[in-house]
């Protein structure tokens, strides 16, 4: 009897070990918000598949430290559709009901500006993969841009191609959305200021357009040096250059946003061999071995390797190394997390050498720093894959 009682009370002591332990184990949420159905899907998919890959790598290791003690990433994400509706019941849900501060995404102008009150009065940040100004400028300020915008891509592929191609004149098409028309007039600007000819900037498609034969034989009549297609989804890139192709059109071509090889492989095949747009933040020279564990782990998740998840890998280190830097309070008070935006700089774990740390930028464009700095990699299209072009800054 006393034997048993002693088994007993071993096994509860035991018990309780555990229970404690589990009960111990501190866990951070960060959301997700993003498409991620639909013709746009791959961008916000890319979004969650990254943050996904990086929270497992992290919590294998034993979880991030932040004031001494490890936190569990959990990664909450949520398919907002494209739509600012459901972008807003799905930022009320990941504040509200999941007690998240920290949101990656979203993808477009439409839902990440839908999103910015809601954002303010539940005390969180978002990190958009869209480009209006005034999501960054003040008086906004809880919005950091996750990547290199168009208007600061856009004039670095111009200067490229004029320099090394000579070409002058320049035509534009974009979906008629605020996210295009958006990229195609700060672009229209940039190449007005660079003296570039401007045969067309008035061309515009529906979302959801599949025959792009009506808006496309105006543009290809006029044949221009360069054809931007401005702000395209994934699935519409290859159809319009497909039908450039079959037209006639002989130019370049280009896109100021990040776009899917595979997709374009697809849809266009070889017709789109010489495209070229902003690319992931990586590149095989530049690549860390860090980085490449990362692709290993990203493509285990997702089944296949994204190039423009070399961009949007960077949202959660970001986050978390900067709650890191603001201390714990931080984790629920993201004033603290802008404080230490103005002087946060760590070395950049997933390229070689230590010329490119992480920090924030953006006051040239927003007047404050609500940017991530992120290497601009422009590529181009050949033979079913993105090979690099360049790689420039945003700086």
């Amino acid at each position: 009897m006393k034997k048993s009682l002693a088994a007993l009370l071993a096994g509860v002591a035991v018990l309780g070990a555990v229970s404690g332990a589990v009960a111990a184990e501190k866990v951070l949420k960060i959301g997700v918000l993003g498409v991620m159905s639909g013709s746009a899907a791959s961008w916000g998919l890319v979004n969650r598949y990254c943050a996904e890959a990086s929270a497992e790598m992290i919590n294998e290791a034993g979880g991030f430290e932040i004031g001494g003690e490890k936190y569990k990433i959990k990664i909450v994400s949520v398919d907002d559709r494209n739509d600012p509706k459901v972008a807003i019941s799905g930022a009320e849900r990941l504040i509200y009901e999941e007690k998240i501060h920290y949101i990656i995404g979203p993808n477009i102008a439409p839902t990440s500006m839908a999103i910015v009150p809601v954002l303010e009065k539940g005390g969180a940040i978002s990190i958009p993969y869209a480009f209006p100004k005034a999501l960054y400028t003040p008086p906004a300020s809880n919005s950091i841009l996750g990547m290199i915008a168009s208007y600061q891509a856009g004039p670095v592929i111009f200067k490229y191609l004029m320099k090394e191609h000579g070409i002058k004149t320049i035509a534009f098409v974009a979906r008629n959305d605020t996210e295009s028309l958006t990229m195609r007039e700060e672009s229209l600007q940039s190449a007005k200021e660079l003296g570039l000819e401007v045969l067309s900037d008035k061309d515009t498609y529906e979302t959801g357009t599949t025959d792009f034969f009506p808006v496309m034989t105006s543009i290809v009549a006029k044949n221009p040096d360069l054809l931007v297609l401005s702000g395209p989804a994934p699935a519409d890139t290859p159809l319009l250059i497909k039908t450039a192709r079959e037209l006639g059109y002989q130019g370049f071509m280009c896109a100021e946003n990040a776009q899917d090889a595979k997709v374009i492989s697809e849809l266009a095949g070889d017709a789109a061999n010489g495209f070229i747009s902003v690319g992931g933040a990586s590149t095989p020279e530049i690549r860390s071995d860090y980085m490449n564990e990362f692709i290993k782990r990203y493509e285990k998740i997702a089944g296949e390797w994204n190039d423009e998840a070399g961009t949007k890998v960077y949202a959660l280190d970001y986050i978390l190394n900067t709650i890191k830097a603001a201390g714990p309070e931080a984790i629920n008070d993201v004033e603290k997390f802008k404080a230490a935006m103005n002087t946060f700089s760590i070395p950049n774990p997933y390229i070689k050498g230590d010329a490119a740390p992480l920090h924030y930028i953006g006051e040239k464009y927003f007047q404050q720093k609500r940017q991530f700095s992120v290497p601009m990699v422009i590529v181009t299209y050949e033979g079913g894959e993105f090979k690099t072009l360049f790689v420039g800054s945003a700086e």
